[in-house]
């Protein structure tokens, strides 16, 4: 049975932001110079005219970057908007989502939207086995943790059981390990979703895309339905894809060297952080999360409370930028829990 709308609760970010926002992961380092350059004289047609109905030119740069098939390929209005059409492609109402929290608080909410029944497992590859969901979803590097999966973990799961298995790399680039992306078109039941939100710098254009076996992915397109991806947003996007790899790479290393830095700085106050491979650092925290975060605010520095986290408890998600961030970020913090 599908939710009602009444029980269906609209996502409302805080808004709006402090001066230092480091409350949702994207790139806090500027606009690619390719897609700065196209915004200031922007095709008209790319405005003016309907997109591409599967944004087919970006497909193909992507599918260049990953190095798979076009047909192994499919976008999205972001990597929210791909899992939401992956639910409805292979759910039928009733079937279960299984997922391991803490992780993506929005798998649970789309699987309701879409009559399926989500279903909170450990991360153990029995656990979720046992559950006998049609559709098992994986976050690695994990949000909120920013944990990686254990080695092996998804493979022992493709072989262990019928499920699709979805697998969102979102912050994939940030990790030590590559991408299963380029895998993904030789397994029947791997899908992995990427977005270009967090290294790509593009969260407000709104590009996602998922990566799998043709078959996969047609039934993906499918429920996705035709011009998701707007003209200008498939321009910036195929832009950085061809002309600004190096501009995300460095980018890419600069947030690593701060996470670093960040991390043991926090560490050398008594705080413990949890190992990340993303673009982002979980913080553990005495007392309320929403309370630290609020006084934080006063501050004018923006984080993202998570309280009663499973196994962690109160805790804050924060964003990893510039140098002159985490620094007012890191006396924010100290002032808050003083």
């Amino acid at each position: 049975m599908r939710p009602t709308l009444a029980s269906i609760q609209r996502y409302a970010p805080l808004r709006p932001p402090c001066a230092i926002d480091l409350t949702d992961n994207t790139n806090l380092f500027g606009v690619p110079p390719a897609v700065q350059q196209l915004l200031e004289d922007p095709p008209a047609a790319a405005i003016a005219r309907y997109p591409s109905p599967y944004a087919d030119t970006l497909r193909q740069a992507l599918a260049q970057f990953v190095g798979v098939p076009i047909d192994a390929i499919v976008t999205g209005c972001g990597s929210d908007d791909v899992l939401d059409a992956t639910f409805r492609a292979f759910g039928e109402p009733g079937d279960r989502v299984a997922f391991c929290p803490p992780t993506f608080g929005i798998v649970a909410a789309f699987a309701q939207q879409n009559g399926l029944v989500p279903v909170a497992c450990p991360l153990e590859v029995d656990a979720l086995v046992r559950s006998g969901a049609r559709i098992l979803y994986l976050c690695d590097p994990n949000n909120p943790t920013g944990a990686a999966l254990p080695a092996g973990f998804v493979d022992q799961l493709l072989a262990r059981t019928e499920a699709v298995i979805v697998l969102d790399e979102a912050y994939v680039e940030y990790a030590s390990r590559e991408s299963l992306a380029a895998r993904a078109p030789a397994c029947e039941r791997l899908l992995v979703v990427r977005t270009m939100s967090k290294a790509f710098g593009l969260a407000g254009l709104r590009i996602g895309y998922a990566v799998g076996a043709p078959e996969l992915v047609a039934q993906v397109e499918k429920t996705r339905g035709p011009y998701k991806v707007g003209g200008l947003a498939e321009a910036c996007a195929v832009a950085v894809l061809t002309q600004d790899r190096e501009w995300v790479q460095r980018g890419v290393r600069e947030v690593k060297a701060q996470r670093s830095q960040f991390a043991a700085e926090l560490q050398a106050r008594s705080f413990v952080v949890a190992t990340s491979e993303a673009n982002f650092v979980l913080v553990p925290v005495p007392g309320s999360a929403v309370q630290v975060a609020a006084r934080m605010r006063q501050s004018g520095v923006s984080v993202r409370a998570f309280p009663a986290l499973s196994g962690l408890g109160d805790a804050l998600r924060i964003s990893i930028g510039p140098r002159e961030m985490m620094t007012a970020c890191l006396r924010a913090l100290e002032e808050a829990v003083r």
